[in-house]
């Protein structure tokens, strides 16, 4: 959270020239310690992600070495069938589907680091020399309810550009190379479609099958290529990642619209305002069931502001009703400017 939102309660031991950054239920932590206290928490998400950035590497590892034994056992004169090297195919395209999973797990952690480096320490590089007013309640959000910044699709299709496509390539020619030259260099097409029959399953039908499967799993590769919601990829110029508030974030803090039926929506709307900080519009509603009169109070918040929401409208009116959805953006004054795309 931004410390302009922080209600400031100084010890009475304070030293002259000190200032609580943060306090709660008569704790006190100085800016400098709640400076080392972001210093710690960057180097914990650094670690998490670099972790989570050698998985990456396991699963390309399995992928290439799986691939080196199969085309070794194919060409070696083995006298394996060439349906191997399409078993192998599908072993890599798990090892893709993982590897896409690990990379969205790292993108989580990545993305936090690259919040911090964006808005908390390039700010202290660059005027006015203060972090973005929404910073620290993104990363708040991210903590709370971790959400994955790219979808299945995206990791997807970067994995396969970066490392994958070029083993199914691989794996591809090598198949077409073993259908032609084994047992004896094929002469014509037609030897090419019937050796590739495995068992009863004639050879046109395999033959369709598996450039059904290439086309697919390319296709899932390349369609993909405009998706931009990574924060660890090194994009070309003028593709902006997680940056400050004049950048467009692709870390959302998902914002809360509270909807709240009360027949106290005056002392309700004060103590929002009052305590939240927070605008409050109110629209006239009906029960159905007793045909009262009832306010509909509309609350935009963040998600760090929902429980406070909760407590006080509960205090004030124990009856009302309340309901809380989490919106994907909300632009305006205390949330995204209209401008910053």
């Amino acid at each position: 959270m931004s410390t302009e939102d922080i209600p400031r309660e100084a010890p009475a031991s304070s030293t002259a020239g000190e200032h609580d950054a943060w306090s709660f239920r008569g704790y006190h932590m100085r800016a400098g310690e709640f400076t080392a206290a972001m210093s710690h928490f960057y180097r914990g998400e650094l670690s998490r992600s670099n972790t989570w950035r050698l998985r990456l590497d396991t699963t390309t590892n399995w992928a290439v070495v799986t691939t080196g034994a199969t085309l070794s056992l194919a060409f070696g004169g083995s006298g394996l069938p060439h349906a191997v090297i399409l078993l192998d195919m599908i072993l890599v395209g798990l090892f893709w589907w993982m590897e896409a999973r690990r990379y969205r797990y790292y993108e989580l952690w990545a993305s936090r680091v690259r919040l911090m480096e964006t808005d908390f320490f390039a700010a202290m590089l660059i005027p006015p020399f203060a972090p973005g007013p929404h910073w620290a309640d993104k990363l708040a959000s991210s903590l709370l309810t971790p959400e994955f910044p790219i979808t299945i699709l995206e990791a997807l299709g970067r994995r396969f550009r970066r490392n994958y496509q070029w083993i199914f390539i691989l794996l591809g020619l090598a198949w077409l190379a073993n259908l032609a030259l084994f047992p004896v260099a094929a002469t014509d097409a037609a030897t090419l479609v019937a050796r590739a029959s495995i068992g009863s399953v004639d050879g046109s039908l395999v033959m369709l099958s598996s450039g059904l499967a290439f086309v697919l799993i390319f296709l899932v590769g390349w369609l993909t290529l405009g998706l931009r919601q990574t924060t660890s990829e090194v994009l070309p110029h003028g593709v902006p990642l997680l940056g400050l508030d004049n950048v467009p974030l692709r870390l959302h803090r998902r914002e809360r619209l509270a909807i709240i039926i009360t027949s106290q929506g005056d002392a309700v709307a004060r103590g929002l305002m009052g305590d939240l900080h927070r605008g409050v519009t109110s629209l006239t509603g009906t029960g159905m069931f007793t045909g009262e009169a009832r306010q509909v109070l509309l609350c935009a918040l963040t998600p760090r502001q929902t429980n406070e929401l909760q407590r006080l409208v509960r205090h004030i009116d124990p009856s009302a009703f309340i309901i809380i959805n989490q919106v994907h953006e909300i632009l305006g004054k205390g949330f995204e400017s209209f401008t910053r795309k």
